[in-house]
């Protein structure tokens, strides 16, 4: 049986079409306690989100660049 060291490897060399439709399917895959109204809310919200960095109306920024613009908010 393979690590989740050797899985994170393999997985992180796939494209990231391929990346983003797996994590879509460990993320469906959790179960959750969680009313299924709010679960779906989620659902809808996330793919409305990943739709939108897909078909380009939305550039990502990296995490680092997101908290900066936090802590910028905060600090005015």
């Amino acid at each position: 049986m393979r690590s989740i060291e050797q899985l994170t490897e393999e997985i992180l060399s796939l494209p990231s079409e391929v990346r983003a439709l797996l994590a879509d399917k460990l993320v469906e895959s959790l179960e959750f306690n969680a009313d299924s109204a709010i679960q779906a809310a989620w659902v809808t919200e996330a793919q409305r989100r990943r739709d939108e960095v897909r078909n380009g109306s939305v550039e990502p920024i990296s995490g680092e660049e997101a908290l900066a613009q936090v802590r910028r908010l905060i600090e005015s």
